[in-house]
């Protein structure tokens, strides 16, 4: 199984069957999925500071940049959708994957459903923070996160400095993949999940905060224009994809304000502890053996699953997979069109719906027939989540 963390965007180069020259590339915009929520979306960017600790692959920037997308349900529509990444963003994710063969500005003109800076609608949401692959963007999350909010949720998707290929901040500063220079040092793995555990802790301190300080992209956005009851600080959860999802037991286990948790497709590089992790777990991932994964089943101690996805392969679980179809990229993937995003939506929502809301779940239980790719590999016996 390729859950593997050394350089995520390499799936797009080693699975990919592309278009011979950029003179054949294609015409069409890509687009993401419509949300399938009764809610509009609105969204808002971030930039926040941690001036406690330097950063860990540049030291000498002496403090923790990061950024934040903040999705949420919307009062009415703003004035435009909100951009999917920059041109340089799009150019930098591409050259480091090796594909040359599509104008290298596409990925920004991808259509997004979310407007930018929409006021925001409903108080006390739960909220579910996001975690990327390695050095694919917090953008990668996109089409996950503008469905949650459709449906009433806040998603704080984090881009991890140092850790992507190409990140922008709001003073115009591009800055690439540095943590792609130590990979080959011991431990590297390690050194990414517990960075990341205190990187979301981070931004759950500014979100949840009695005096957030956020500084966003404007003046008429970051916390003062959101509004300080946005969020519910008793419904919080965690979802994160490749590295990002082996990140988050080890958030869950540093940081017990996050409910519930669930790794998509991520190799689970540093393990849970024998004493184990009490609350809620989705495993979700490609149909394909995982020692990690095995490894740390037994670790488990409250409500859990194991799902497995036939046909799927890394980039199924991000919006690359119906990205590139659209623009002539094989990935190797089997679920054709919007299959990708359509099955990791429903998963990903039952959890929190079951986990954050109390709803029962009857897709969590048992195999279904709307989505007869989803295996059941392993799971606990059926019932309501713990919640501790």
């Amino acid at each position: 199984m390729l859950r593997c963390v050394l350089v995520a965007a390499a799936v797009l180069l080693s699975s990919t069957t592309a278009v011979s020259s950029s003179s054949a590339a294609p015409r069409v915009t890509p687009s993401l999925p419509a949300p399938t929520g009764p809610h509009l979306v609105g969204t808002t960017s971030l930039y926040l500071k941690d001036t406690s600790r330097r950063d860990p692959w540049v030291p000498s920037a002496r403090a923790r940049e990061l950024m934040v997308s903040l999705w949420y349900p919307a009062r009415s529509p703003g004035a435009h959708p909100a951009p999917y990444m920059t041109a340089k963003e799009s150019e930098l994710l591409l050259t480091s994957a090796g594909i040359t063969t599509v104008p290298l500005d596409i990925l920004s003109k991808t259509r997004t459903h979310a407007y930018a800076d929409a006021r925001p609608a409903g108080r006390h949401l739960p909220l579910v923070v996001l975690s990327p692959g390695f050095t694919w963007p917090r953008s990668s999350l996109t089409a996950l996160a503008e469905d949650l909010a459709s449906w009433g949720y806040v998603v704080a998707a984090v881009d991890h400095a140092y850790e992507n290929a190409g990140m922008t901040f709001p003073d115009g500063r591009v800055i690439g993949c540095t943590a792609c220079d130590f990979m080959d040092r011991p431990n590297f793995e390690p050194t990414v999940i517990n960075g990341r555990a205190r990187d979301i802790s981070f931004v759950l301190d500014k979100l949840t905060g009695p005096r957030p300080n956020q500084t966003a992209r404007t003046d008429r956005t970051g916390w003062s224009f959101i509004g300080p009851g946005l969020i519910d600080r008793s419904r919080i959860a965690m979802a994160g994809m490749s590295i990002g999802g082996a990140s988050v037991g080890e958030t869950m286990l540093t940081d017990p304000r996050v409910r519930a948790g669930i790794n998509l497709d991520g190799t689970m590089f540093k393990d849970l502890p024998a004493s184990g992790l009490s609350r809620p777990f989705l495993m979700f991932g490609q149909n394909a053996p995982d020692a990690s994964w095995d490894r740390n089943w037994q670790h488990l101690t409250g409500w859990k699953r194991r799902l497995a996805v036939t046909g799927a392969v890394h980039a199924s679980f991000t919006d690359y997979d119906v990205v590139t179809q659209q623009i002539n990229v094989d990935l190797g993937s089997r679920l054709p069109g919007t299959r990708s995003v359509d099955i990791t939506r429903a998963y990903v929502r039952g959890f929190f719906d079951l986990t954050l809301r109390g709803k029962p779940q009857p897709l969590l239980n048992h195999p279904s027939r709307q989505y007869p790719e989803v295996t059941f590999t392993s799971s606990s016996a059926a019932g309501k989540p713990t919640r501790s």
